[in-house]
């Protein structure tokens, strides 16, 4: 059998006609009248067939070399497609019957010419409508299709002309001639594919739309690059490669991919395996391609801070659109790409992983001695803090990387730290728990700070102005929803025993310079130690406190009125006491060098990190109002 008979007989759209001319039953089931009904039709067919197919042989006709069929006249071309699948069902009933005339030559060679017109028209379409069938114009089509029927995203059992038709002035004009065009490809490819030219006309469309996406990767800033390509790149270039990367995945699974897929299940619906095949062929590369970025860009030796987050956004960018990736890459010859994406996963996956091992590594490895003047809040804190409050922001993806991960050795820190006992009604998510610990090894790490403070006071004041910092990161922050709530009361009741501790060591001895009942008799001489012994004791708390910086205006609010409410009532009770008993004495301010007012005026200055020369009570006054200055400028 020839070329042009290839598959004539086993057209499953015909199967009437798909009969063996071996089979005496079929042939006695021909009877005299049918056969002549049949071969005056048959005739008939052939010779309109020849008219119209003719008319359009280029070879023959000039007007038909330089004009399309489809563009000039749509009711001709539809009546060419029926020419063609009627001489198809000729051709069948002719082989059916074991015709050897010349008939079924004829037959074939004008199959054989409709073919190549249809493959040239069909060759057309797809080039002069490259901005019509563009996978954005496809895919915004295709959505304004979906929400017109309620058929599959992948399926369109309905004319397109008729949707045209109801969709009426609602599309645009691209829209209006990508929906021409993809019914035109897809009336010729049924009709090429049920003549067996179905490989004629897969080769066209595969030569002009793989270039359509191979252009498309290549316009997202998309690369083929080596492992050493990308070892020489400093981080600002390979940075700049990721946000490229991270665009183009959004872009090409929103139109690129999408669109490709559509059209390709458009115009290929008539054969399940031709669109897994041919849309397989368009797209496994570029798709590879893409998807093979981030394991590459993973395994880079960059040790830049930022590369743990661009890292996350490459593992966003195919989580969030991973839906997407399985529906359009659903065949079976499209697995290749889901493979290759969820690769990319895992290695991204490892990566971020070791990269937060790493980040613990380099806290506990922090090798600086030298105590934050005023005991401020530390530059480890700061940059630990920063670094997990942006984490924080990943927390869903986190989630997913984290919740496999065996959780933290707890044997590597002091049983000390886990005096507080986990909730037994709802236990802690892997998430939770590693970040819980993060934050633990980071405390720990400050507490080894804090014993290089002279002053054992300025040691929980550096305790208490860290563990602040962190728990104020954590309430502005998706922090706040990883930890919990109980984790957050837990450790501000840990800030208001280290102020405590800080009170008590630095403020003790001014306290108990007072007697315990301050309103008692006691003689002059008695009542004179009592004031020099509190002088002395409040002068030099308040020069160590001056000096004393606590940054959360909350906290530094909290000391300083737990201070006052200890000392101010019980100095003015006994100062209004005692001063009847010795006013009468000689240089009585030399001991009682402070009045109420003045030990209110002191105490505002404190925490503020200012270590001023001693002033006495006469310029309390100008003093007051400078420091009042000098909190305005630190607040602003």
């Amino acid at each position: 059998m020839t070329k042009g008979m290839r598959s004539i007989c086993f057209n499953p759209k015909t199967p009437s006609f798909s009969i063996s001319p071996r089979s005496s039953t079929s042939r006695a089931s021909l009877s005299t009248p049918r056969r002549s009904f049949s071969e005056s039709m048959m005739g008939q067919i052939i010779e309109t067939a020849s008219s119209m197919i003719m008319k359009w042989n280029p070879e023959t006709s000039t007007y038909a070399s330089v004009t399309s069929l489809f563009y000039e006249d749509k009711r001709e071309a539809m009546q060419f497609l029926k020419c063609v699948t009627d001489l198809q069902k000729a051709m069948h009933l002719l082989v059916s019957e074991g015709s050897t005339d010349g008939r079924m030559v004829r037959a074939q060679n004008l199959m054989q010419i409709a073919m190549k017109r249809l493959q040239k028209e069909f060759y057309q379409i797809l080039s002069t409508n490259r901005a019509y069938l563009d996978p954005e114009s496809v895919s915004t089509r295709s959505s304004r299709a979906s929400a017109r029927s309620s058929t599959s995203d992948y399926e369109d059992e309905g004319s397109a002309e008729d949707e045209i038709r109801a969709a009426g002035d609602s599309i645009s004009e691209v829209e209006h001639f990508s929906s021409i065009a993809m019914a035109d490809l897809r009336s010729i490819a049924e009709c090429m594919i049920a003549s067996g030219y179905a490989k004629e006309c897969v080769n066209v469309y595969k030569i002009i739309r793989k270039s359509i996406i191979d252009e498309g990767i290549y316009r997202l800033g998309v690369e083929r690059m080596s492992s050493s390509q990308v070892n020489k790149m400093d981080w600002a270039a390979v940075d700049l490669r990721i946000k490229s990367w991270s665009d183009a995945v959004k872009i090409s699974m929103r139109t690129l991919f999408t669109g490709e897929r559509i059209l390709c299940d458009h115009v290929f619906a008539v054969s399940d395996s031709i669109r897994e095949s041919c849309f397989s062929e368009i797209s496994r590369e570029g798709a590879i391609l893409l998807f093979g970025i981030p394991e590459l860009l993973a395994k880079t030796k960059k040790s830049s801070t930022e590369k743990m987050f661009r890292v996350l956004d490459m593992y966003t960018a195919i989580s969030e659109n991973w839906v997407e990736i399985e529906s359009i890459f659903s065949f079976e010859l499209t697995s290749i790409v889901r493979s290759q994406a969820l690769n990319s996963l895992v290695r991204l996956s490892d990566s971020i992983l070791t990269m937060l091992s790493d980040f613990e590594s380099s806290i506990q490895k922090d090798s600086s001695r030298t105590p934050v003047p005023g005991g401020d809040v530390h530059p480890l804190t700061l940059h630990s803090m920063n670094y997990l409050t942006l984490l924080g922001d990943y927390g869903s993806i986190l989630s997913d990387i984290i919740s496999d991960w065996p959780p933290p050795v707890k044997s590597s820190l002091p049983k000390s730290y886990f005096d507080s006992p986990d909730s037994d009604d709802t236990p802690a998510s892997p998430m939770s728990v590693r970040f819980a610990w993060l934050i633990l090894v980071l405390l720990c790490k400050l507490d080894g700070r804090a014993k290089h403070y002279k002053d054992v006071s300025h040691s929980y004041l550096f305790l208490a102005n860290n563990l602040q910092y962190i728990i104020s990161k954590v309430q502005t922050s998706n922090l706040q929803y990883i930890l919990g709530e109980e984790w957050i009361t837990k450790h501000e009741a840990k800030v208001r025993q280290f102020a405590a501790n800080c009170e008590r060591l630095a403020w003790g001895q001014v306290f108990a310079s007072l007697p315990e009942n301050p309103s008692a008799s006691i003689s002059p001489e008695e009542a004179g130690k009592i004031f020099k012994l509190f002088n002395s004791s409040f002068e030099a708390a308040h020069r160590k406190q001056s000096s004393c910086f606590v940054s959360d205006p909350k906290l530094r609010d909290e000391m300083k009125v737990s201070i006052a409410r200890k000392l101010t009532p019980v100095y003015r009770e006994f100062y209004n006491k005692q001063m009847v008993t010795v006013e009468g004495q000689r240089n009585v301010r030399l001991f009682v060098r402070y009045a109420p007012e003045d030990i209110e005026n002191y105490l505002p200055d404190l925490f503020f990190g200012t270590s001023e020369t001693w002033s006495s009570p006469s310029s309390s006054t100008t003093s007051s109002s400078s420091s009042h200055q000098r909190r305005s400028r630190l607040s602003s």
